[in-house]
């Protein structure tokens, strides 16, 4: 029996009408997305205007992804005890009203502040909208397919993002790329209060507050570590002490909780223990698509940042439909055939992307291995949300929709600090050789390719790991 079989033996929680309650969920996951995406086209503008050194400017988008990374699991924790629907609700809240607090900002610190409790909303938003889906579609073709309509809503707020925040910034103002949130999260906070997911009021226990602080401290010391590790290395101090605080979260929750906020229990299960460990290595994955090839449109084949987000946009478009499309598939195939088959497209697409150099063209070089990239992308992506998240009892899908996306997100952070440093080595030895300045970082950026192919065999491999598929 596969992981998204065994959802369908459950009782619905609630009835009522389940285009509602994908749309809502779907149009959170989007606005988590977009955020941490639509902001990068404004940063020139909101550095002139707001008077920020450039690293404090960077601070604009770390803000956001250290809280929203790190107050994952707590978000997912609070979901469980307080119940989904709730914690949407306060989610979209405070997002909304730090969007409105960061397009009035007229000082740094009150920008970049505005940006870390936009983090923790999305933080309380993520997870609950996992849990929604986990809980409210318990057949197992209508679950995957609201996992891969999630999945596709996520790829439409990244290709959004970079598109809509020239445009607003050009148009109107950068304020306007916060205040759009404003009338949006109204709208969504109305839905939420109507729509029937998530209605159950959650458990009457105790938050645990040791595993909590020691978590959400160790993730984000962690991240912010890791963020920092091209100026400071890996051995610095954010590193080292979210690494000791990790291992007392640990142990605190495997000997001395009671009731704790991630119970070890959890990863009895197989698919909650394999599709984490997936989603890890899937974070590389994603960094090294559309991170870096971005940057080698525009740094070796000289695309401006408008041109490389348009020249991603057929990749973009091709991973919303084919995740609608292995999402229909994944009741009939189970995990394994969709992540091996999506492997090998990570294969072959960054292998022929290691290729480029300085006189590639856009359509041999680029399209040609992104759009297989995506292909690979839209087959496992929403496949490992659903193995990650399945399987479990309705009281622990918030934290499992919490460590599905800490996962993933703590996955690009540490694969974007990795792959960053192999490509500045291999540039800097290029260039030591007598390669030309494009020419290095064509070398670092390819070497880059062929780790993020060599990502994908390793999810392959780890997918052995899951049970075969059963029918019926």
């Amino acid at each position: 029996m596969t992981s998204t079989d065994s959802a369908s033996q459950r009782a619905r929680p609630s009835a009522g009408p389940s285009w509602l309650v994908l749309a809502l969920a779907c149009a959170c996951q989007f606005m988590v997305i977009l955020d941490a995406s639509i902001v990068n086209v404004a940063l020139p503008s909101v550095r002139e205007e707001l008077g920020f050194t450039p690293t404090g400017l960077a601070w604009v988008v770390n803000g956001y992804l250290l809280s929203f990374a790190g107050f994952m699991l707590l978000g997912g924790r609070a979901a469980d005890l307080f119940g989904p629907r709730r914690m949407l609700v306060a989610g979209l809240l405070l997002f909304s009203v730090s969007s409105l607090a960061g397009g009035l900002a007229t000082a740094p610190e009150v920008l970049v502040a505005a940006r870390v409790a936009q983090g923790v909303g999305a933080a309380m938003m993520a997870p609950a909208t996992l849990a929604v889906i986990n809980t409210f579609f318990t057949e197992s073709n209508a679950r995957a397919r609201a996992f891969g309509a999630w999945s596709a809503s996520g790829g439409v707020g990244g290709m959004v993002g970079a598109l809509a925040g020239g445009a607003i910034t050009t148009g109107l103002s950068w304020r306007w790329v916060f205040l759009i949130n404003v009338p949006i999260g109204a709208v969504l906070i109305v839905v939420a209060m109507m729509s029937p997911a998530g209605t159950r009021a959650g458990r009457r226990e105790p938050l645990d507050l040791i595993g909590a602080v020691t978590g959400t401290a160790g993730l984000a010391a962690l991240i912010y570590g890791v963020m920092q590790s091209a100026d400071h290395g890996w051995a610095s101090g954010p590193v080292v002490a979210g690494l000791l605080l990790l291992g007392a979260f640990i142990v605190v929750e495997a000997r001395f909780a009671r009731r704790p906020m991630v119970p070890p229990r959890l990863f009895k299960i197989r698919g909650v223990a394999v599709g984490n460990g997936m989603l890890l290595l899937f974070g590389g994955i994603t960094i090294a698509m559309w991170y870096f090839s971005s940057l080698f449109l525009q740094n070796v084949l000289g695309f401006s940042a408008l041109q490389a987000g348009l020249g991603q946009t057929p990749a973009a478009v091709t991973f919303m439909v084919i995740a609608r499309w292995a999402a229909a598939l994944l009741p009939r195939t189970g995990v394994r055939p969709l992540v091996l088959a999506g492997s090998a497209c990570f294969l072959a697409g960054f292998g022929w992307l290691s290729l480029g150099h300085v006189g590639s063209g856009y359509v041999t070089g680029v399209l040609g291995p992104t759009l297989l990239v995506a292909v690979g992308i839209g087959l496992t992506f929403p496949t490992l949300m659903a193995v990650a998240t399945a399987d479990v009892p309705e009281g622990d899908a918030g934290i499992v929709g919490g460590l599905a996306n800490t996962a993933a997100q703590a996955g690009g952070s540490i694969g974007l600090a990795v792959l960053a440093t192999a490509a500045d080595a291999r540039a800097a030895a290029s260039a030591a050789a007598g390669s030309s300045p494009v020419g290095a970082l064509a070398a670092g950026y390819g070497l880059v390719f062929l780790m993020a192919a060599g990502l994908g065999l390793a999810i392959a491999a780890v997918s052995l790991l899951l049970p075969r598929h059963r029918r019926g």
